[in-house]
C-alpha cells in the first residue's frame, strides 16, 4: 500500500521503563486506531498489552479505539499508572517538610 492507493502512514509507540518501541504502518485511509495498532504489530511483540484496558491517545489527547486515523498520526498506548501522582507528590512534599 501507498498514499496512491488511498492509504495513510501512521506510527504507533509504545514504552516499557526498560524499552521504547515505534512502528511505522501504513493503513488504509478510515482505518481506526484499533486497526493500525494490530497492523503495526506491537500486540505480538508486547503480548501483556491488552488496548482494551490501556488508554490511547494520538499525539497526547486521549482518543478512543474506535477515532479515525489520520495521515502522520502518531498513536500511543499508554501503559495504566503505579501510583497516584498527586500521592507521590504529596509525601515527596511531607518528606522534605519533616527534613
Amino acid at each position: 500500500m501507498d498514499a496512491r492507493d488511498g492509504s495513510v502512514r501512521v506510527q504507533v509507540v509504545y514504552a516499557t521503563p526498560e524499552c521504547q518501541r515505534l512502528y511505522e504502518v501504513r493503513v488504509p485511509r478510515g482505518a481506526t486506531v484499533r486497526t493500525a495498532i494490530a497492523e503495526s504489530g506491537v500486540l505480538e511483540h508486547f503480548r501483556g498489552v491488552d488496548i482494551n484496558d490501556y488508554a490511547l491517545g494520538i499525539y497526547g489527547e486521549r482518543v478512543d479505539a474506535s477515532a479515525v486515523v489520520s495521515e502522520g498520526d502518531r498513536i500511543e498506548i499508554y501503559r495504566p499508572l503505579i501510583a497516584d501522582p498527586r500521592e507521590s507528590r504529596r509525601r515527596r512534599a511531607a518528606r522534605r517538610a519533616g527534613r
